[in-house]
């Protein structure tokens, strides 16, 4: 039955206009906001929002219907535009962030964590006032959605004919009309609409969740069939430890401040690989990601495999392709997973086939917490070094991989480097109070410091790591996971990330100078291609070649570089 308000004489036109105008523009607000840069604030976009458009029409096809808009279906209109708001939030904030889009996938999946990581960067008082900030706002912006509306409803209450119903249309068509896909901005005084963004995420969701969507194709996976006979010296086999750097991106080379900021621990780098005898090149691919989602980086690399796209990702952790680590087991290799960051069963970690796979509890590690990524770079690697690299006495080869954690986003609290590593390995890893001191002095909105002083940090536990504790024969692979995000690496930054390849043996890096790689820590200016490339030339350099087939390259060593000086040139060189 339609109510007694759908034959109610019209209001005056002042009055109306007046209602519709602040009713409407309210609810435009929350739909049109763009991130206030860089944070996580918003910031007022005066344009029109298309979707906004369509719930008018289709609220006017709800008064036609049911004469008018009842308390229960008030409240459920209110709840669909408050997820409309939080879609919008999402889609804006992530770019300005994370450097990429939202992934309701994989975001959603790891959003808990994230709150647990901010929640333990902030003081116990603001995370209180967080929390009802949280909750107070969450209520006030349902009490002015639901009001909003209802205004709305009672302003489209209207005897037929309805030609507002046709402008409504009209308006919603011309949105549509002025949204140019794949494009940030829109044209006129349209905002960018949340359409794509629902239709893109709920297509994937179907990749993943519905029965025979997950079948896409992934790309062909590169060659395992080498004998790894390059990595064969006159001590034997090598050990291979790669190290995915959290965090450690181009824009490390690329910004001008942050490149003479790390020039001294750069230095310092060098001057340790130099002095143990060692040799260093690099290069820089194109990550998958960037300024977060780790994995998809580690899944690259260790498959050969583009993972670019989450949905292929999670196809590959079903499958049966091969791996870097399978690889080197089939070669005699004790194959070992070193992830201090893993704080939960992985069951997809069976993928890689490691021999080893040590999470967050199972490292061993005794000292204090330090923030939610509880164990430090240098006490994990410390760890790792007694437990599987130690060559005290006959084993064979090991393949390591190791995520590190300290350079991880908000990049603090950050544990103090340390000459005693022995130390590191048992309770006496620092003290209480480093760890007190760093959450209380750490602060989210000066990423830039923080990040910086994570590189520092970085560098020195690896310089006197190589320097002093290394074993030896071996070849230390270094790959930046991703980029940082967008908050330390700015806007439009590319999704490179270095790689430099250490070892004793200068005949295998030799075999690296011809396909992107460079002497020294410097990487060149173009990537050598996408993180699965990356996985292509590792393979090819370890399968050693005949004689003939060394390269022989003529490259000139950069006189700038301490890395490799005149006397420790690469043969060739």
């Amino acid at each position: 039955m339609r109510s007694a308000t759908a034959q109610a004489v019209p209001p005056s036109a002042p009055g109306w206009l007046l209602r519709f105008g602040l009713a409407f523009g309210l609810l435009n607000t929350l739909l049109t906001f763009e991130n206030r840069w860089p944070g996580f604030g918003v910031a007022y976009m005066p344009r029109l929002s298309f979707e906004l458009c369509l719930a008018v029409v289709a609220l006017m096809g709800w008064v036609v219907w049911r004469g008018g808009l009842s308390a229960r279906a008030g409240w459920v209109w209110s709840l669909a535009f408050m997820g409309l708001v939080l879609v919008r939030y999402a889609n804006v904030t992530a770019p300005a962030v994370m450097g990429r889009p939202v992934n309701v996938y994989w975001d959603g999946r790891h959003a808990g964590e994230l709150l647990r990581v901010a929640a333990q960067a902030m003081p116990g008082w603001q995370l209180a006032a967080a929390i009802v900030a949280l909750l107070v706002g969450g209520l006030l912006l349902a009490l002015v959605v639901r009001w909003s509306i209802g205004v709305l409803a009672r302003c489209l209450v209207w005897s037929p004919p309805r030609p507002w119903l046709l402008s409504g249309v009209g308006a919603c068509a011309l949105s549509f009309a002025a949204y140019v896909p794949d494009q940030r901005d829109t044209r006129w005084f349209f905002s960018l609409p949340i359409a794509p963004t629902l239709l893109q995420q709920g297509q994937l969701l179907a990749q993943v969740w519905l029965p025979g969507q997950a079948r896409a194709a992934l790309g062909p996976s590169p060659g395992f069939d080498g004998d790894l006979s390059g990595l064969v010296g006159a001590r034997g086999p090598a050990d291979v430890l790669l190290v995915f750097a959290e965090s450690y991106g181009a824009i490390t080379f690329d910004d001008a401040v942050q490149a003479a900021a790390l020039a001294e621990p750069r230095a310092g780098l060098s001057r340790a690989i130099e002095h143990s005898g060692r040799f260093v090149v690099s290069a820089r691919v194109t990550a998958p990601t960037f300024g977060g989602s780790s994995w998809l980086s580690h899944a690259a690399l260790l498959s050969g495999v583009d993972t670019s796209d989450p949905a292929d990702n999670d196809l590959l952790m079903t499958s049966q392709r091969p791996t870097l680590v399978r690889h080197f087991a089939r070669h005699g290799y004790r194959t070992v997973g070193w992830m201090p960051g893993l704080k939960r069963p992985w069951p997809e970690g069976s993928f890689y086939g490691f021999d080893r796979l040590a999470d967050d509890a199972g490292i061993g590690y005794q000292g204090p917490d330090f923030g939610y990524w509880r164990i430090p770079d240098q006490a994990a690697m410390a760890l790792l070094q007694v437990q599987e690299l130690d060559r005290t006495s006959p084993r064979e080869p090991h393949f390591a991989v190791f995520a590190t954690t300290s350079t991880h986003a908000p990049f603090h609290p950050l544990a103090p480097f340390t000459t005693d590593w022995q130390a590191l390995t048992g309770p006496g890893a620092y003290r209480a109070t480093d760890a007190t001191a760093q959450t209380a002095s750490g602060s989210l909105v000066q990423a830039l410091p923080n990040y910086l002083e994570g590189m520092r940090y970085q560098h020195a536990w690896m310089a006197d790591y190589l320097g002093n504790r290394a074993p030896r024969p071996l070849v230390m692979v270094i790959v930046g996971d991703h980029q940082p995000p967008s908050l330390v690496s700015g806007r439009g930054a590319p999704w490179d990330v270095p790689v430099h390849v250490v070892g004793d043996d200068p005949a295998l890096l030799q075999r690296l100078l011809g396909s992107g790689f460079v002497p020294g820590l410097t990487p060149p200016s173009n990537a050598l291609g996408s993180m699965p490339t990356l996985t292509s030339v590792l393979l090819k350099a370890f399968d050693a070649p005949g004689a003939h087939e060394t390269l022989g390259i003529e490259h000139v060593v950069r006189p700038d570089d301490p890395a490799l000086s005149k006397d420790r040139s690469l043969p060739g060189s």
